[in-house]
């Protein structure tokens, strides 16, 4: 094993995945605003955005169940999921394992909406380009959940 596929120090890591933090945000940032105002062309809050997807990539969950995967507040949740019934997009049905709490799923223009924005994304995401690897999005991948996963004890409610 050569130096650079060795494990960092401690402290060596920590500033390393302080410079990954410092991207990290601002990429969140734009990526947010760029919703926001519209680029995408759905006239979606991000909040919004988010349980779509949710609920897309995972088929009918519960409001807690939304806010553990997103690491928010389940009442932050709730008003997305609000919000989203109110325009159609989301509907709620009965949850066989809890009867407190129902499960929300797409509506079929729910999931008509959802489908576009992240073929629309995706095409964009085609635009980045760089020569990046599988390699390197594999370790980006690592490196981002592990960072995710040291952050579990911190209570979103």
């Amino acid at each position: 094993m050569n130096a650079i596929d060795a494990p960092l120090p401690p402290d060596e890591l920590a500033h390393r995945l302080t410079e990954v933090y410092d991207l990290v945000g601002p990429l969140y940032r734009r990526a947010q605003r760029s919703v926001e105002q519209g680029l995408a062309g759905d006239d979606l809050a991000v909040g919004v955005r988010a349980v779509l997807t949710l609920l897309h990539r995972n088929g009918p969950m519960t409001v807690p169940q939304m806010g553990r995967a997103q690491a928010i507040s389940r009442q932050f949740v709730q008003r997305m999921v609000n919000e989203a019934a109110g325009r159609g997009l989301t509907e709620s049905i009965p949850n066989p394992a809890h009867r407190r709490s129902s499960l929300i799923r797409l509506t079929p223009a729910g999931g008509g909406l959802i489908t576009a924005v992240l073929e629309r994304e995706h095409g964009l995401l085609r635009e980045v380009g760089g020569g990046l690897t599988d390699a390197e999005v594999t370790a980006c991948l690592r490196v981002l959940g592990r960072m995710l996963s040291a952050l579990d004890h911190v209570d979103v409610d």
